[in-house]
């Protein structure tokens, strides 16, 4: 028997994931497990000792919540916790179910239900909510939400805490529904401007002001509320001005809205941590100078505070703010916007980043981080930033990859260990200041001036395709190549769209109609339907999935609509009137056929329609014509499968005899 302890819970399923991976080659992923384990079990011939090098390794972004959980019940939150603390993650957001206990705090107030109704959105946007970007889009939410999610958020707190991890639980950052205004009408409360592309229907909350005696009266009303249902472990989160510009750019009022959103936290807990998202620094720098990122950050007292340094491998904040003064501050990977698909990485960045943060002059780092907006995507990434949190020098990376394929496989292949030190030194292999937001013109509104750069050598994709594909054989059976199959052809199937693209408004650019014809046939009659059923052929690119799994969450046929409105509006229009369009675009099988497809169809027949006339192709036009389509994707209550079919390796190799280049 080989024994496995640790300083916690966590520590010891890390030290036992590290036995499981480096002894026994079994691997735990979002995409799935190989935990073939070898008979006897292998002995060590000395006792393993492992600290890490940091006292925390965080987890999560506040957008997660709703790009990537906004649907979970217990059973997808448990084998996340668990996926969590074999990862070694020791501090987590425990942010669900707040709103319930918001909604009480709103009504001992004095507000309305139809205040409080006006204020929440819609499950998929709550992230949003939280942060006072947005009031009341997709919204209300019905009182059979507050009441599931507080029996889940009983289960997460539990389940984090028995496992020794530390929860942190949400604060009051000053944001108020309009209704706090009627309630009380002397209170000191400004409306901030509009959010990314919303007007004030949607967005610009009322700001309280730090000295009004109401900023203590509700923020610590609501942490003591709180406390008192789901206990604490002394850290809290709260974001005043994410992505919204303050008031005043005089350091001392922006010393006391920190000071204000801290002393609200100490009123219900002497003992308080402020853990605080430092995206807005490297969002707006115009705004936030030296001076202005010192008042915020001195206005909570010296340790008193734990920064994220979200975006650390492409934009750190710690580099340019001396270790932001002082204050201890996490260096995380950022990574995915909007859970899009798409194979990315900087490898190089997080292989070296942490280690250079913790050599910097004075530096505060107390740790890592993984907080991208959206999961499960991009498997090797996650688990190589997982590994980097307990390592105290940079990796191999082309032998530390080889031995992942061989893991994630559980067999040793020499095409997939070649397919993988391909992807690793190309797509996932980003450097200089990348931000991965897929702008393949396969998910967005289709245009004469859209954008086919690439980071990477397209045909180092296209090569570890054709040997993923001739590993098939072999290594057919694992779960995990064929999600990893799936991914790679449709990253290649991606790239193909883009010359597609270019072969269309190059022939409509010079007037050339059969050229035309023909490029934009083979890409609507062939390459997106087949790419479309590549994706049906496993359940986590199934469009299916993700709006099935909102429907189950209603308690009634009126709830489900909602959900799935939510569900599907946040992949696309993301908003009324496409206000972040397509931000958070996924490739799933459904979505592309009657999403991406259609919008590709009009675009194509516009352009033929264009030079049989004779007359201009105007964008404006086509963008209301296009919106029509969007729309009505969004309320047209087509029930999608959840359930895969088709034979990947089939599929993926008849897209590989037709295109492969």
């Amino acid at each position: 028997a080989v024994a496995v302890t640790g300083s916690s819970g966590v520590a010891a399923a890390a030290g036992l994931y590290r036995y499981l991976r480096d002894f026994c080659g079994c691997h735990v992923s979002w995409s799935g497990a190989q935990l073939r384990l070898p008979d006897p079990l292998p002995r060590l011939r000395a006792e393993i000792r492992a600290a890490a090098p940091g006292r925390y390794r965080y987890y999560q972004n506040v957008c997660t919540q709703s790009y990537s959980f906004a649907w979970w019940d217990w059973a997808r939150w448990e084998r996340e916790i668990d996926w969590m603390a074999l990862s070694g993650i020791n501090l987590a957001l425990a942010f669900v179910g707040q709103e319930a206990t918001w909604q009480r705090v709103y009504r001992s107030l004095g507000l309305n239900q139809s205040e409080i109704d006006a204020y929440f959105t819609g499950p998929a946007f709550l992230a949003w909510n939280r942060m006072g970007n947005l009031h009341g889009w997709a919204g209300p939410l019905p009182p059979a939400w507050h009441l599931k999610q507080r029996y889940l958020q009983y289960r997460i707190v539990e389940r984090m805490r028995s496992l020794g991890m530390l929860t942190v639980l949400p604060a009051f950052a000053g944001h108020v529904p309009q209704g706090v205004l009627r309630v009380f009408p002397r209170v000191n409360a400004t409306r901030l401007g509009g959010w990314s592309h919303f007007d004030c229907t949607y967005s610009c909350t009322y700001l309280l002001d730090p000295q009004d005696p109401m900023f203590q009266v509700i923020g610590t009303l609501f942490l003591k509320e709180l406390i008192k249902e789901f206990g604490t472990d002394h850290i809290y989160s709260a974001d005043t001005f994410n992505e919204m510009t303050p008031l005043s750019s005089d350091p001392a009022y922006l010393s006391r809205v920190s000071n204000a959103v801290f002393r609200s936290m100490t009123g219900a807990d002497p003992e308080a941590l402020w853990l605080m998202q430092g995206w807005l620094f490297q969002h707006q720098p115009g705004f936030w100078q030296p001076a202005q990122v010192r008042a915020l950050l001195h206005g909570v007292p010296l340790g008193r505070m734990i920064v994220l340094d979200l975006f650390a491998e492409s934009k750190p904040v710690y580099q340019w703010t001396e270790s932001f003064y002082g204050q201890p501050f996490i260096w995380c990977m950022l990574h995915n916007f909007g859970g899009n698909h798409g194979l990315f990485g900087a490898v190089e960045a997080i292989n070296s980043g942490p280690f250079a943060a913790r050599r910097f002059p004075n530096s505060t780092m107390v740790g890592t981080g993984l907080v991208p907006e959206g999961i499960e995507q991009n498997d090797m990434v996650y688990e190589l930033m997982n590994e980097l949190g307990w390592r105290h020098e940079p990796l191999d990376l082309p032998r530390w990859v080889s031995r992942y394929a061989e893991r994630r496989y559980g067999a040793a292949n020499a095409a997939a260990a070649g397919a993988w030190r391909l992807l690793l030194r190309s797509v996932y292999n980003c450097t200089g200041v990348c931000v991965n937001h897929n702008r393949s013109p396969l998910v967005r509104r289709p245009s004469l001036r859209m954008d086919t750069e690439l980071w990477y050598n397209a045909s180092d994709v296209d090569e570890a395709w054709r040997l993923l594909l001739s590993a098939g054989a072999e290594l057919g059976s694992s779960t995990a190549f064929r999600y990893d199959l799936v991914d790679v052809t449709r990253q290649a199937a991606q790239q193909l769209v883009s010359r597609f693209y270019r072969s269309i408004r190059g022939a409509f650019q010079s007037h050339a109609l059969p050229e035309l014809l023909t490029a934009g046939g083979v890409l609507l009659y062939d390459l997106l339907p087949e790419l479309d059923s590549l994706l049906c052929s496993h359940s986590l690119f199934l469009l299916g999935r993700w709006l099935e799994s909102a429907r189950a969450v209603a308690t009634s046929d009126r709830e489900a609509e909602q959900y799935e409105v939510n569900a599907r509006n946040q992949l696309t229009l993301w908003g009324p009137n496409g206000n972040i369009l397509d931000y958070a675009n996924k490739q799933l099988g459904g979505l592309v056929l009657d999403y991406y497809g259609v919008r590709w169809s009009l675009f194509v027949s516009a352009l033929v329609e264009s030079l049989n006339s004779g007359t201009p192709f105007h964008q404006e036009q086509f963008n209301q014509a296009v919106f029509q389509v969007e729309r009505g994707f969004v309320y047209n209550k087509k029930r999608y499968p959840a359930v895969p079919a088709g034979d990947t390796l089939e599929i993926s190799r008849k897209l590989f005899l037709k295109y492969y280049p």
